[in-house]
């Protein structure tokens, strides 16, 4: 059974040309939506594969503009694919929260998820997106108050990104009863929900599938690249063959 499958990748890594075979290999594996992620030099949730990854791309002198550029290329190639951009509350907010939704917008970007600007205090966000013709995707954590949760969930947002524990990225995530339930609370108010942190496998696919609107995955694909970057063939054919168990295409 085919399911919906968020893959997330780093703008860059290694290069541009090998993050844009990772991205049609993605897509050929049957990514719904490709979450791109803007390098950034102090993640607050990152694991070791990602943290590494946009470590080696910020050492080239990357830029935003950078990133902006590689994602338009996605979109003109993809266009049916959506777009999302992950990065920091910094990279959104030292061009103005107003003017980096403009230029995401313009690159072809449906949405943001930026997980250290809280829903309820984000610097102007959600208004910005909305007004150019994205929307804003916060981040559930288990470790919030259930009242904290309870008002998120109820926020009247269409997607919440719910990490389905507490750390880092990358670590092995177990699928059990309490991360259902956690599900559960996150969607109780019709928001649609996207789950992930330490996807890896299609049995941890399957367990969430019918409790998410997608599977997020990330530091798979990144350990891939590490893996296999210098034969793009091998990389594309792993990529490929990773986003099918996934997805169960």
């Amino acid at each position: 059974m085919k399911r919906k499958l968020m893959a997330h990748l780093v703008a860059g890594y290694p290069s541009n040309q090998t993050a844009l075979t990772v991205a049609r290999a993605l897509v050929a594996g049957g990514a719904d939506i490709l979450e791109i992620q803007l390098p950034f030099s102090d993640p607050s949730a990152d694991g070791p594969a990602i943290q590494t990854a946009c470590t080696q791309v910020l050492s080239r002198g990357y830029h935003t503009a950078d990133g902006l550029s590689f994602i338009a290329q996605i979109h003109r190639e993809f266009p049916e694919v959506t777009l999302y951009l992950m990065s920091y509350g910094s990279l959104v907010y030292t061009p103005g929260v107003e003017e980096f939704c403009k230029r995401a917008c313009q690159a072809g970007i449906s949405g943001l998820i930026i997980p250290d600007l809280p829903f309820d205090c984000d610097e102007g966000l959600t208004a910005a997106c909305k007004a150019n013709g994205m929307i804003n995707i916060p981040v559930a954590s288990p470790s919030m108050s259930p009242e904290r949760l309870h008002e998120l969930s109820h926020a009247g947002f269409p997607y919440i990104y719910a990490s389905l524990r507490v750390g880092i990225t990358g670590t092995q995530t177990v699928v059990d009863d309490t991360t259902l339930a956690f599900l559960q609370k996150v969607s109780e108010g019709g928001s649609k929900v996207y789950g992930g942190f330490g996807i890896s496998d299609g049995k941890q696919a399957e367990a969430l599938c019918t409790s998410v609107e997608a599977i997020v995955a990330g530091s798979v694909f990144v350990r891939l690249i590490a893996q296999y970057g210098e034969d793009p063939d091998r990389l594309s054919a792993a990529i490929t063959a990773k986003a099918s168990e996934l997805s169960g295409k």
